[in-house]
């Protein structure tokens, strides 16, 4: 597995809560950050996959 994927998934995983905190406190700037960081995660969870499958 490739470092990529792990800490693509703990950014998307922030952001969740960030998002999540952002819409329970009314807070819009925050859950737009964690709408983002689930966004850059998953692209850095894909080019970590991708890259696991061009070592392969």
């Amino acid at each position: 597995m490739n470092k990529d994927r792990i800490e693509g998934s703990t950014t998307k995983v922030v952001g969740s809560i960030k998002e999540t905190v952002g819409k329970a406190l009314g807070d819009a700037k925050l859950e737009a950050e964690g709408r983002i960081d689930v966004a850059k995660g998953k692209l850095q969870n894909a080019t970590g996959g991708l890259k696991d499958a061009l070592k392969k």
